[in-house]
């Protein structure tokens, strides 16, 4: 009688974890580059003078905020040609750079909607405010 009501409730267990695993959404992607631009002339190695971009985009990770801009999401560091990509939850969320409002980074945070297995690509430019 014991086995009967112990396979039963493995069965029923079985049942639930697939409805479960079934309800789960699959994530929505958000992808785009990053463009540091500063107006601070710098010497190159090779002895030049260079105005312009930089490259350095470990200095400035990308923040995902959740939609009311108080609560981290995720935090996201641009690759050697400043592309990034990540899995969200479908979502309204804001991108934003580390250091804006405190420092002299200027970028304007933008809001975007992650749906499930789409891809939404935002951009973000910034400032990097040194002259």
């Amino acid at each position: 009688m014991f086995l009967k009501y112990l396979i039963a409730g493995c069965s029923f267990l079985i049942l639930v974890d697939r409805s479960v695993a079934n309800d789960a959404v699959p994530p929505g992607f958000i992808e785009g580059h990053l463009k540091i631009v500063s107006l601070k002339t710098v010497e190159l190695a090779d002895g030049n003078m260079e105005k312009g971009t930089s490259e350095n985009y470990a200095e400035y990770p990308l923040l995902i905020l959740s939609q009311d801009g108080q609560k981290e999401i995720a935090r996201v560091t641009a690759d050697e040609k400043g592309n990034y990509r990540v899995a969200l939850p479908p979502g309204d969320y804001i991108l934003d750079v580390q250091g804006r409002g405190k420092g002299h980074v200027r970028a304007t945070p933008q809001r975007f909607t992650v749906v499930s297995k789409q891809t939404v690509r935002v951009d973000m430019d910034m400032d990097t405010g040194i002259r």
